[in-house]
């Protein structure tokens, strides 16, 4: 194989090797592209490549107009419109495609380079990680070699030589863009995070739940946020990511009151008591196409987001005004011990006791008879530690897999099946605390997160979805209840995979065995703390870099003292100075490739006793050398050696004309002793 490469006419290998700068700049599109299309884009670049080799005919315009006019049509179909960003994408990549298919010059190579480069770009839409930059980077990389190569001649460098030009030149371009990366003016909103009229919700967690809303989300590692706190992590079973709260139930499905209005419903009058000690923490939110932000329970205070405001509902749930398309951060406060409207009036208790008429009728019976009446009826606290010690005592199983369930979905899940995800069990549990006339309602949120290795941070991923729920006790105001925690107390305790029985799934070893499963003893996870940690520093000073933080930057440039400031200057003009001698360093060192062939021939003949005189050109040098004493091959290669240095010295020689010569002065300098 590699015999067969490097006996590849040079015209061929510069062709393949755009071919897979090309295929390396559609590898990422294939994620988000329709299936259809990676695959044609990839055939048509063999289709290229296999011509190529073969030394065939590349297909004529009456071939290539219609595969181009079918591919719009397929573009079409798949996305109703040739307009926008994802059309706009497909169709790039379809041309790229078709435009491999007739290079036939330089012209065609050059279009070819800088609609790859384009389309490369185009990736920031989907992806802007550690892993997405080094692939771009590598990819840049390759892109540039096949520009260089159209560039030479008939003769050119070795591919390794050409490669490492260009990392060189890289390496000579970071430092400025760093420097344009710090201070020319940054704008809001970057295209790459602006949003589109294809961008739809991620995180899996709505304004509606019913049985196995959450329990979907259980296998996903996706990210949903990183938070770093400046205060200690509170106790696991604490870290409750209030999200949602959902008061209207139809019997099936339980949505938040007002879920059709743009903003929720506020009220002035929340009562709000604080204790204790708050935890200071930094979100670093993920985009999921929803206008929803998190907060530990109970949210004190929430940084407002630049551009996009947020109302809070009396419910202390968080809602902006517009989606959120690119990662945010936000400095955020939060009360672990709290008393949330404590003197909630009787008229505003009636939304959270309602059930529907005629549902789940065994449920309701059965709440109404453990709780009692009149004289013998157990107190709300009392009636809560009932319910909780049924959940407890009674063969319920936690399993991501639950029986379906009827019409009447409590009754069949409380007394038939009784095996469900943590929705099944606080939305029974509400259900069971309406009954019994004790106000409730169910959260939904994230529970827990993985700490970093450093223990300063924690990452909350799909997985740590949760459902809880909130009573209303006269004098403490709402409390949570988490009737999961009954059930199978590891859950909150330590996380999702804990607390699900163990069972003999490739799947779940292949988790264990990652570190998936949060347990300290898996293979891989002190490494994925370490690149979690690392994509939350990229996030943190490369993506998340707005213009607010890069003047706020600026500003304490500028507020420094002036003694400071004449140091640092100072530094980097004597950096400036030091690579500025290095580089002049390394060119007199270097010189001219041909003056340095023409010193060695002349210190030669020195040693011969036939010194150059100062003024001596090659010329009036060749004529003396002719009659010294030397053998007549030596003769004739000191006058070939001469007549080509001065030609080359003197001409008007092309790059490929001056490689041969000094390929040949090498040659007739060993001849010339």
């Amino acid at each position: 194989m590699r015999l067969w490469l490097t006996n590849l006419p040079r015209d061929k290998a510069d062709i393949l090797l755009l071919l897979l700068a090309a295929a390396m700049v559609l590898a990422p599109h294939a994620l988000h592209l329709p299936p259809w299309l990676s695959a044609a884009a990839g055939a048509l670049l063999l289709w290229r490549a296999s011509m190529t080799v073969r030394g065939r005919r590349q297909p004529q315009l009456a071939v290539l107009v219609p595969l181009a006019l079918l591919g719009i049509a397929a573009v079409y179909a798949s996305y109703g419109t040739v307009l926008g960003r994802d059309p706009g994408v497909a169709l790039l990549a379809l041309l790229l495609a078709l435009k491999s298919l007739e290079m036939h010059g330089r012209r065609d190579v050059f279009v070819f380079v800088f609609l790859s480069f384009f389309l490369l770009l185009a990736n920031f839409f989907h992806a802007q990680g550690i892993l997405s930059a080094i692939w771009m980077l590598a990819t840049v990389i390759v892109l540039l070699a096949g520009l260089l190569s159209a560039q030479y001649g008939t003769l050119q460098p070795r591919l390794a030589q050409r490669l490492g030009l260009l990392a060189r030149m890289l390496a000579l371009a970071i430092p400025l863009s760093a420097v344009m990366f710090l201070l020319l003016p940054r704008l809001d909103g970057p295209l790459w995070g602006a949003p589109h009229e294809g961008t739809q919700a991620r995180t899996g967690l709505s304004d509606s739940m019913q049985p196995g809303a959450i329990a979907s989300l259980a296998l996903s590692g996706e990210p949903v946020l990183t938070a770093r706190f400046s205060t200690p992590i509170p106790p696991q079973d604490q870290l409750y990511w209030r999200g949602v709260v959902l008061g209207d139930y139809d019997g099936t499905t339980w949505t938040r009151r007002g879920a059709g209005q743009r903003a929720p419903a506020t009220d002035s009058r929340i009562d709000i008591t604080l204790e204790g000690q708050p935890s200071q923490y930094e979100v670093t939110l993920q985009p999921s196409g929803q206008r929803r932000i998190f907060a530990l329970d109970l949210p004190r205070s929430i940084e407002r987001l630049p551009g996009n405001p947020y109302v809070v509902s009396s419910a202390l749930e968080v809602l902006t005004a517009q989606a959120i398309t690119s990662t945010v951060r936000y400095r955020a406060s939060s009360q672990p011990d709290y008393r949330l409207q404590a003197g909630l009036s009787a008229s505003r208790q009636q939304p959270w006791l309602a059930l529907p008429a005629g549902s789940n009728p065994r449920s309701v019976a059965w709440a109404r008879a453990l709780r009692g009446s009149g004289a013998h009826a157990l107190a709300p606290a009392d009636a809560i530690a009932a319910v909780l010690d049924h959940f407890h005592r009674a063969p319920f199983r936690y399993t991501l897999q639950p029986p379906l369930l009827g019409k009447h979905g409590v009754d069949d899940f409380l007394f038939t099946t009784q095996a469900g995800f943590c929705e099944h069990y606080a939305g029974s549990f509400v259900v069971l605390m309406r009954a019994m006339d004790i106000p409730a309602r169910v959260v939904t949120g994230y529970q827990g997160g993985a700490r970093s290795s450093d223990g300063a941070s924690l990452t909350v991923r799909q997985s740590d979805a949760h459902a809880w729920s909130e009573v209303w006790l006269a004098g403490r105001g709402w409390v949570r209840v988490d009737p999961t925690s009954a059930v199978t107390p590891l859950r909150t305790e330590r996380n999702l995979d804990a607390a699900l029985p163990a069972a003999p799934s490739p799947l779940w070893a292949w988790r264990a065995l990652a570190g998936l499963d949060g347990g300290a003893s898996g293979a891989l996870a002190a490494w994925r703390q370490q690149w979690q940690q690392a994509e939350h520093v990229w996030s943190n000073w490369v993506l998340d870099t707005t213009p607010q933080r890069q003047r706020a930057m600026l500003d304490g440039l500028k507020n420094l003292p002036a003694t400071t400031l004449a140091r640092a200057c100072a530094v980097l003009a004597l950096l400036s100075a030091m690579a500025g001698a290095l580089v002049w360093w390394r060119q007199a060192r270097q010189g001219d490739p041909l003056d340095t062939l023409y010193a060695q021939f002349c210190h030669q003949q020195a040693l011969r006793g036939y010194s150059r005189a100062p003024h001596e050109g090659p010329h009036g040098y060749a004529a003396r050398l002719v009659a010294g004493k030397a053998t007549p091959e030596a003769h004739a290669s000191i006058a070939q050696f001469l007549a080509i240095y001065a030609a080359m010295k003197y001409g008007n020689a092309n790059p490929d004309e001056q490689l041969r010569a000094r390929r040949s002065l090498r040659r007739l300098l060993t001849q010339c002793r």
